[in-house]
């Protein structure tokens, strides 16, 4: 399978899921945006902790960018809010469900359809936040990514990112046994796409804690805070243990006005 193509794959498999009802597919209602615009409001970037209200920079006129962040979720709230929010995804589904929240609670939102692999197409410099839930389990180079948010992020600014760490690739589907090691790697070996349902899966990466870590680092981030998270279903939940990380970071400089 060519390099090129997971992209696609994972873009048509992600828009069945959200036909089936996926949770990170299910747009906020009316009553949570009004909740958020009295200042009610959480958001998560990993199945079941809240971000900490203490990560957010005053988000009052904002510039903020959702990367792999459509479904309708975290960007109507942040424009709730006060932020300016840029919407990119790679599924169209995602991107209509941010469309219909905007025209239903009667606010703009750029909404983009682009690759996260590739080039950013934005200016360098034009956001003070990029919020990034939980999908670079979907791309196979994850220091490209952080060296394009670094570059469109302005000095001071700040990441907000949901991570899987690795550990559910190698467990059986019952999460009852480890069946392989890592890295996970289907491009690498092809024999993973074999044992998998690509039609139901897409194509998925592992990524450790410290490869993600390290990457921010070499893209310029200084790394402020991080918790640790569960699946929030599974075995593996049940049992407390954990397989997702939530980071702070920021690039250096003044942080904006």
């Amino acid at each position: 399978m060519p390099e090129e193509s997971y992209c696609d794959i994972n873009a048509r498999v992600i828009g069945s899921w959200v036909e089936d009802g996926w949770e990170w597919g299910k747009p906020i209602d009316h009553e949570e945006f009004v909740r958020a615009k009295q200042g009610d409001w959480q958001i998560r970037l990993t199945p079941t902790k809240p971000v900490p209200q203490s990560w957010w920079p005053p988000l009052h006129g904002a510039e903020v960018l959702g990367l792999a962040s459509g479904g309708g979720q975290q960007m109507p709230i942040l424009t709730a809010a006060g932020a300016y929010c840029t919407v990119l995804d790679y599924t169209p589904a995602q991107l209509e469900s941010e469309r219909m929240v905007a025209q239903r609670e009667g606010y703009h939102i750029n909404v983009v359809c682009a690759d996260m692999t590739r080039m950013l197409p934005f200016d360098d410099e034009t956001f003070d936040v990029v919020v990034n839930p939980v999908s670079l389990c979907y791309v196979r180079k994850v220091e490209p990514v952080f060296c394009e948010i670094a570059r469109v992020l302005r000095p001071g600014g700040a990441l907000l990112a949901g991570f899987d760490t690795g550990l559910n690739y190698v467990v059986d589907t019952a999460e009852e046994r480890i069946v392989r090691g890592l890295p996970y790697d289907p491009i690498a070996n092809p024999q993973l796409l074999e044992e998998g349902n690509v039609d139901e899966e897409g194509v998925q990466f592992s990524h450790t804690a410290a490869e993600l870590l390290r990457a921010m680092i070499r893209a310029g981030f200084i790394i402020d805070d991080l918790f640790e998270d569960v699946n929030g279903e599974g075995r593996l939940s049940e049992l407390r243990i954990p397989t997702m990380m939530a980071v702070r970071a920021h690039k250096p400089g003044v942080m904006w006005a």
